[in-house]
């Protein structure tokens, strides 16, 4: 079944590729948009079974697939209104690189071997930089270029942290580099190999992730990315980052250097909620102002695992949660654009009266993503802060809340500015453009979830969220 869900997701980006008619085109991703759908599904009927010998649907894998399930529509129908005034060729170029794109997250997330997890996350790195170019701009290309080059460093370096996972076998090579073959020998491991490899993973994969110190490259896409593509990097390409980190937390939780990787987490964690604090203090471009907002969230993803006992079931719910209420704000971010006919700041005003859809998208977006309640990330954020006070961590406790407050007082002036006042800088300003209600409706859906999920999480969601992480110690 995984050997077909690849198969026909490989055609289905290859023929909308060559074929020069907008229509199939639009088909061939609704169809890809089904068929990730109903392989979710499946992934769900066979929990923890391996298939082709290099993927397991576990829980963690098939959570996160879910999350690119739910969001692949939303994505994919924004996408169709971004593109509709480009030439056929770009609409294709864009719609064969987004079904590639969440081909290869979908990849990463059910990859039981090191070395495939780690040629799945550089294969998202040439699907995101095709989309990050799609406008053809100067900045455009920069961006893209930026992009490939630091992610394929960061890629590099997690490579180096494979290597030295590869020598805890010694001189006899694995015949794979298998998390669970890994599990049987990780007790005979050197805890400075373990050390040294957890860092270079760390630094690695923080380019997906965008946590400190490899976050630059995550902010630069998202200013000229198309506000569909952010979405998908701000969330479900985030969330295969923090997977391949969390993979590797997990098979080392184990042995001797669990408390150095605790503190290293904690530290990335909380230098990211400083960068972010400190940026969005200044920021006057909207989309870097959420993307800084996503690096605050991995900060306290990080946080939560280094915290470990109820920060581990908090950091997975958070994962979650900020994946739909951050898709939903760069989804508005794109028609706020079509009749602002803008991304800056200072030019931004009066939203309420031009779009109240949008606008109350924007507001209930900001509750939600600032962690306020109803919002489920505010039961995430106290259940992290009940971890470092059962550890004691005062410090880092103190620490945080005082930069979320930064990040809180931020982001809320930026939004209630752009809702309510006039705008600063009306020189050269256009005619308001129009955009249907009816496109705000799948936002609402998204943070409808958010909001369900503070009063009532599923039993099936809490179940899977706990084998996630059954193997941790508490």
């Amino acid at each position: 079944m995984l050997l077909l869900f690849f198969v026909i997701s490989v055609l289905l980006s290859a023929s909308a590729f060559l074929f020069r008619n907008r229509a199939v085109t639009r088909i061939l991703t609704l169809a890809f948009s089904v068929v990730l759908i109903l392989f979710t599904v499946y992934g769900w009927s066979n929990l923890n079974e391996t298939e082709l010998a290099y993927f397991t649907f576990d829980s963690t894998g098939v959570l996160l697939l879910t999350v690119l399930a739910i969001l692949s529509l939303p994505a994919i129908y924004h996408g169709f209104i971004y593109t509709a005034d480009d030439s056929t060729k770009r609409y294709n170029i864009y719609h064969a690189g987004l079904i590639a794109l969440m081909t290869f997250m979908a990849g990463a997330y059910l990859a039981n071997t090191m070395t495939v997890l780690w040629i799945f996350v550089e294969a998202t790195t040439l699907a995101v930089a095709v989309l990050i170019y799609h406008d053809r701009t100067e900045m455009a290309l920069e961006a893209a270029w930026k992009y490939v080059f630091i992610c394929s460093t960061g890629i590099a370096l997690a490579y180096l942290g494979i290597l030295f996972l590869g020598f805890i076998y010694g001189r006899g090579d694995a015949p794979n580099l298998s998390f669970e073959s890994f599990s049987m020998v990780i007790s005979n491991a050197s805890p400075l190999y373990l050390k040294i490899s957890f860092i270079f993973v760390l630094v690695g994969f923080s380019t997906k992730m965008g946590l400190f110190p490899m976050h630059t490259v995550t902010i630069d896409a998202h200013s000229v990315a198309p506000p569909p593509v952010s979405a998908l990097i701000s969330t479900t390409l985030m969330n295969v980052g923090f997977l391949a980190i969390f993979r590797v937390y997990k098979l080392f939780a184990s042995t001797s250097v669990l408390p150095f990787m605790n503190h290293v987490l904690i530290l990335a964690g909380l230098l990211s909620l400083l960068t972010a604090a400190g940026y969005m203090l200044k920021a006057k471009h909207l989309k870097r102002m959420l993307a800084y907002s996503s690096l605050e969230n991995m900060g306290l993803v990080a946080i939560a695992i280094g915290a470990g006992a109820t920060g581990y079931y908090a950091a997975l719910l958070l994962i979650i949660l900020h994946s739909f209420a951050k898709s939903s704000l760069f989804y508005q971010m794109g028609q706020l654009s079509r009749i602002l006919h803008t991304f800056k700041l200072d030019a931004c005003g009066r939203y309420m009266k031009l779009y109240p859809a949008g606008a109350m998208v924007l507001l209930t977006g900001m509750i939600c993503i600032l962690a306020i309640p109803p919002s489920g990330l505010f039961i995430s954020e106290l259940m992290i802060f009940r971890g470092l006070v059962g550890n004691g961590q005062w410090f880092v406790l103190i620490v945080s809340i005082i930069l979320l407050c930064f990040v809180i007082y931020a982001m809320s002036i930026r939004i209630m500015h752009i809702t309510f006042s006039d705008p600063r800088d009306e020189e050269g300003s256009k005619l308001p453009g129009a955009v249907s209600p009816v496109e705000t409706v799948s936002q609402f859906f998204l943070l409808a979830i958010v909001i369900m999920l503070c009063f009532y999480q599923p039993p099936f969601l809490a179940d899977m969220i706990n084998q996630s992480f059954a193997i941790l110690p508490r």
